[in-house]
């Protein structure tokens, strides 16, 4: 066995990011090795994944699938648990050598927090969890002596462009614009949840297309952008860049700006945080500049796009407000899946629940915990 294998646990392997996750890992096995599957419902796609890859164990969020999975996977040694509890347990494990935060939302938080205390490594995909805790969890990586990797397409270019750097004047990071970019509030009115779900360049889940959509998925960046860079929002500029080529850049004190450009694909930013502080071989597609002549840049619409705005808003208050506008995006977001209410209504719910919630300056993280249990009960703010 090679002992210089680094054992990864993929906190969210069944989503877009995981399985580009183990793309990778697929493709680099003399490198990297699974240790650890968790996955939220889909017992299916769990199972499939840790028959070829033969992890330590997997957990499975829900408990109704443990059976099921249980009886597949423990005859061939893989240990098996469900339950949101399992999967924070599993991250005491001192076999992992690095863990990918790749949970969709808020539920992020804990397993990555608890991952940090125990003194592993994190590539962040996760942005939620900055975003609502950014305080306490740059705290307990500091704490801990451990790293953050940013996974994001968009930080990990900054992360690239940052290193053996100092002076940064300011962070320009880049947004396609999503599907809607040029549309009126008029237009946006009657649009339907498959336009929303077709975003030109990123192949994602639906939540975080539907927030690159809104452009609050941009909004959340700024926030968690801040946390990882340690940077004011007020230095962080949005600027749409449909062609997605161009994933961030930097603007130091003496005027130099620096980027990192690269075809549109996740998988490599999630290589770049599996085998920084290296720089591997990747067989993924080459930027070819002769098809790509004109990069275009131009300001966001954010009277149109709104979500952005209420992002700045909720980072200038601070305290609790980011959890307030998270859990508030994240319940206006399923509402417009499920179709009970318009795409410029998830909007407004945000805006609403930040107007009405009771502030906390100094929140603890059972303040965060409580304010996102507040804010997702049914019917406590009206919009």
């Amino acid at each position: 066995m090679n002992t210089n294998i680094k054992r990864i646990a993929i906190l969210g392997s069944t989503g877009s990011i995981g399985t580009q996750a183990l793309n990778v890992i697929r493709r680099h096995k003399d490198r990297f090795a699974v240790e650890v599957l968790c996955a939220g419902s889909n017992a299916d796609m769990l199972i499939r994944q840790a028959l070829e890859f033969e992890p330590n164990a997997v957990a499975i969020a829900d408990e109704s699938k443990y059976t099921f999975v249980s009886e597949t996977l423990q005859p061939r040694g893989i240990k098996v648990y469900a339950g949101e509890k399992a999967i924070v347990d599993l991250m005491e494990m001192s076999s992992i050598d690095l863990v990918l935060a790749a949970i969709v939302g808020f539920a992020g938080l804990r397993p990555t927090l608890h991952a940090i205390e125990y003194g592993h490594p994190i590539a962040l995909a996760n942005k939620e969890t900055m975003v609502v805790a950014g305080s306490i969890v740059t705290e307990a990586a500091l704490c801990h002596h451990v790293p953050i990797l940013p996974v994001d397409s968009e930080h990990s270019a900054i992360f690239q462009c940052l290193i053996g750097e100092n002076g940064v004047d300011k962070i320009l990071l880049t947004a396609s614009g999503g599907p809607f970019r040029g549309m009126t509030r008029e237009q946006l009115a009657t649009v339907t949840l498959d336009q929303a779900l077709k975003h030109p360049n990123w192949s994602m889940g639906r939540k975080v297309t539907i927030d690159s959509a809104s452009l609050m998925n941009k909004g959340l960046e700024v926030i968690e952008a801040k946390w990882l860079f340690g940077v004011e929002a007020t230095d962080i500029e949005v600027v749409v860049h449909p062609q997605s080529v161009v994933h961030s850049m930097v603007q130091f004190c003496d005027g130099s700006i620096k980027a990192q450009l690269g075809v549109p694909t996740m998988e490599t930013p999630i290589q770049f945080a599996f085998s920084f502080p290296e720089r591997i071989e990747s067989h993924l597609p080459r930027l070819d500049f002769t098809q790509c002549p004109n990069l275009t840049f131009e300001k966001p619409d954010r009277q149109t796009f709104r979500c952005l705005d209420l992002a700045y808003q909720a980072i200038a208050r601070g305290g609790n407000m980011p959890c307030v506008m998270n859990a508030a995006n994240e319940v206006a977001v399923q509402q417009f899946i499920d179709g009970s209410i318009g795409f410029l209504d998830i909007a407004d719910c945000v805006e609403s629940a930040m107007q009405q919630a009771r502030f906390i300056a100094n929140p603890s993280l059972e303040d965060l915990f409580e304010t996102d249990k507040i804010i997702r009960e049914p019917l406590t703010f009206k919009h």
